[in-house]
């Protein structure tokens, strides 16, 4: 399936943030399916990977170390949720500002912006997925762009568990799982996980 990796990313980052969107004010702390992360690590972690992405594309590195994100927010949710909206609009301006080229430079190697930009979705989409599910909002991952989302998993979900040691071990689904399911089953993530009630 070709997959237009700008079209894709586009609507990963409207996903994330309708996720960040909904979280309820004293949900933050929450645990998520990245088990040793609350929801403010997963929402730094998810803003920071789409820093890192671009970082050779406009010579600035991310605010943060995205594989230590902090258990903080600088100002409220709805604070949060804007400092996001800037921070993917210029992402997906430096991904635009390569888009015919056939080498872009990326922390996984040059590649294609197409894919680039594919790839860029796939973390976002399944940050999204995080933050949704930790905090009881009813986004499912849809089974569209889980479909597309499929090659940019296949490409770099390996290699980046063997290279950084991120992404769990694959989980174990039924074999008629939805797309979705087996996505993120593929990236580490318990499709089933649920937040815990306190």
């Amino acid at each position: 399936m070709a997959v237009d990796g700008f079209k894709l990313l586009a609507e990963a980052h409207a996903y994330l943030l309708e996720a960040v969107r909904g979280v309820p004010e004293g949900a933050w702390g929450a645990a998520t399916p990245c088990s040793e992360w609350t929801v403010r690590q997963v929402f730094h972690h998810a803003r920071l990977d789409q820093q890192a992405l671009v970082m050779q594309i406009t010579g600035d590195a991310p605010e943060g170390d995205p594989f230590q994100p902090v258990d903080a927010l600088e100002a409220d949710g709805r604070d949060a949720a804007v400092q996001l909206e800037a921070l993917l609009g210029a992402a997906m301006k430096a991904w635009e500002s390569v888009r015919e080229a056939e080498s872009v430079r990326t922390p996984m190697g040059p590649m294609p912006a197409h894919a680039g930009t594919a790839v860029a979705a796939l973390d976002a989409a399944v940050h999204a997925w995080d933050i949704a599910r930790a905090t009881g909002q009813d986004l499912p991952l849809d089974e569209s762009m889980a479909a597309r989302l499929e090659v940019p998993a296949g490409q770099i979900v390996d290699f980046v568990r063997d290279t950084f040691g991120k992404f769990g071990p694959t989980v174990d689904v039924p074999a008629d799982a939805c797309r979705a399911d087996k996505l993120l089953a593929f990236t580490g993530r318990d499709p089933r996980w649920t937040a815990r009630v306190s």
